[in-house]
């Protein structure tokens, strides 16, 4: 790939993702980090751009996702164990169906609907609500954040296609997609005790899911925990920038910025070791953190209590999902051998 070119996807990932969490702040969405978290897939995933026409169809199919997990919320409340074991099959499935080459959108959004939906709504269904409102909203803001982007860096027409992943086969398939089912699975029970504390730890347990899918047993420590640290000292930077002027358009500009600066190193136009799942978790991480942490302000909160307390959760299941890595790596070798 052209550096121009590498260059030109990390400007359009950067902008996207600033404009929609300008937009998704500044309108006052429930969940506000999750539009941006959702620009960065889409733009991450994509490198062609996306027709205006097709929002109303995203959000259908946020809709349609998010009601796999209001669906299971009866279940989840009159027969606990039943149900969740019923999402643990349901991640297992989203995992595997993403492993086989399908479409990573609706997979995360499968995974968001049984995760985080079904979890709000076994306390209060109000808030689960809330969330598929947050969601449906989300997809929107970031689909129109995508097309500004590709409006102002258009992908050239001369464009390589992204290089296509290499197939694995289906005993591969099924142990990659059960770490990442029981990397994402203590978050959710978690979730299920205080769904309003948690959800944030459900969003970064999907973001690790996500990245166990590329991650080899060796590198897991250095991949999974390596993100989450850079993630976090980056959020600290940004939150001591943005609080020298309190604005939403200096968050903006600062988000712009540290986004193109792990943008660069994605399409390796900053050549690095780091896979691209390692930037992508790097940049959702980092705007999770940031969003809670804009929220903790807003309510009256002790933020630096809040993003400590954060923080030393991410970390404690990134390094429980680098566990799980070498514990199921380890399993497989043993059954090849047998």
């Amino acid at each position: 790939m052209p550096i121009e070119l590498r260059r030109l996807r990390a400007l359009r990932l950067a902008w996207g993702t600033a404009l929609t969490l300008a937009a998704s702040f500044g309108v006052g969405l429930p969940v506000p980090f999750l539009a941006p978290v959702l620009a960065v897939l889409l733009l991450a995933m994509r490198a062609q751009a996306l027709p205006l026409r097709a929002a109303p169809a995203l959000a259908l199919l946020v809709l349609f996702s998010a009601g796999s997990g209001l669906l299971l919320i009866p279940l989840l409340r009159n027969a606990p164990a039943s149900g969740v074991l019923l999402v643990g099959l349901g991640l297992f499935l989203c995992f595997r169906y993403l492993l086989q080459g399908g479409n990573g959108l609706l997979a995360n959004l499968l995974v968001i609907g049984l995760s985080m939906v079904s979890a709000a709504g076994t306390g209060d269904f109000t808030l689960a609500l809330s969330v598929v409102e947050a969601l449906a909203k989300g997809m929107l803001l970031a689909v129109l954040g995508a097309v500004v982007a590709h409006v102002l860096f258009p992908e050239p027409a001369d464009a390589p296609a992204p290089p296509v992943p290499p197939r694995l086969d289906a005993g591969e398939v099924n142990w990659i997609a059960l770490r990442a089912t029981l990397v994402v699975m203590p978050a959710f029970l978690l979730a299920l005790i205080a769904p309003d504390q948690f959800m944030p730890l459900i969003m970064k347990a999907m973001s690790l899911g996500q990245q166990t899918c590329e991650t080899r047993a060796r590198h897991a420590a250095r991949e999974l925990v390596g993100s989450t640290l850079l993630a976090g000292l980056l959020a600290i930077l940004l939150w001591g920038g943005l609080s020298l002027f309190v604005h939403l358009w200096m968050f903006f500009l600062w988000t712009l910025l540290f986004i193109l600066w792990q943008s660069r190193r994605l399409y390796q136009a900053v050549p690095n070791r780091q896979t691209p799942a390692y930037w992508v978790g790097c940049m959702t991480t980092m705007l999770i953190l940031l969003g809670q942490s804009v929220q903790d302000s807003e309510a009256g909160q002790d933020v630096y209590r809040a993003f400590a307390i954060r923080m030393a959760l991410f970390l404690a299941v990134s390094l429980y999902a680098s566990a799980m890595v070498v514990w199921i790596d380890s399993r497989r070798a043993r059954v090849r051998v047998a």
